[in-house]
C-alpha cells in the first residue's frame, strides 16, 4: 500500500463535506481574507487573479484552493473567481487536516509535486537566460512556471519541459 494517498482516496474522503456552488463572476476566495477553509474543485472553472492580473485558469477536478493561506497562517494572496458554475467541497482546514490523514498526505503530495515541477521549470528558465534565448521564449517559460505553481499538482507540465525544453 502506498504511503501517499491517491487522488481517488482523497476524493472519497471528502464525500461527507458540504458542497458550495458559485455562479460565474462570484468570488470563491478573496485576496486578503482569512477563511480557514479548504476548497476542493468538484467541477467547473475558476480563474486566479493576483494584483488584477489573471495568473491561472483552473478546471481540473481535485484542485485545492486555500491551502497555502492555511498552512502558512496568513491571508489568501489571490482572488479565486468562478468563470462558470463551479462546485467545491468545503472543509474547515484544521479539522480536515487533523482528522483525515488521507487529506493531509494528499495535500503534502500535491505541494511536493508543485515544488518539484516549479524547480524543473525554473531551471529551464535559467538555462534559457544563460544561452541568451529571445525574450519571447523566456516569457513563455515564465508563464509556464506560473501555470505549474497554480496547477493541481504540476505533473502535466513536467512532461512538456522534458519533451521540448526550449519551447
Amino acid at each position: 500500500m502506498p504511503l501517499i494517498a491517491s487522488a481517488t482516496d482523497f476524493h472519497n474522503s471528502l464525500t461527507t463535506l458540504p458542497v458550495s456552488t458559485f455562479q460565474p463572476g462570484e468570488i470563491v476566495l478573496a485576496a486578503g481574507s482569512t477563511t480557514g477553509r479548504l476548497f476542493v474543485l468538484r467541477h467547473g472553472a475558476v480563474e486566479i487573479i493576483k494584483d488584477g492580473i489573471q495568473i491561472a485558469r483552473v478546471s481540473e477536478a481535485g484542485t485545492v484552493f486555500g491551502e497555502l493561506a492555511v498552512l502558512l497562517e496568513k491571508p489568501h494572496t489571490a482572488d479565486v473567481r468562478a468563470l462558470e458554475r463551479s462546485e467545491f467541497n468545503v472543509a474547515d482546514a484544521e479539522t480536515l487536516l487533523s482528522e483525515n490523514p488521507t487529506a493531509l498526505l494528499y495535500l503534502a503530495k500535491l505541494l511536493a509535486g508543485r515544488l518539484d515541477s516549479a524547480n524543473t521549470a525554473l531551471l529551464e528558465v535559467k538555462r534559457q537566460v544563460a544561452t541568451s534565448k529571445p525574450h519571447e521564449i523566456i516569457a513563455k517559460s515564465v508563464a509556464k512556471v506560473e501555470e505549474v505553481l497554480n496547477s493541481a499538482d504540476g505533473r502535466q507540465y513536467v512532461a512538456s519541459w522534458r519533451i521540448m525544453p526550449t519551447l
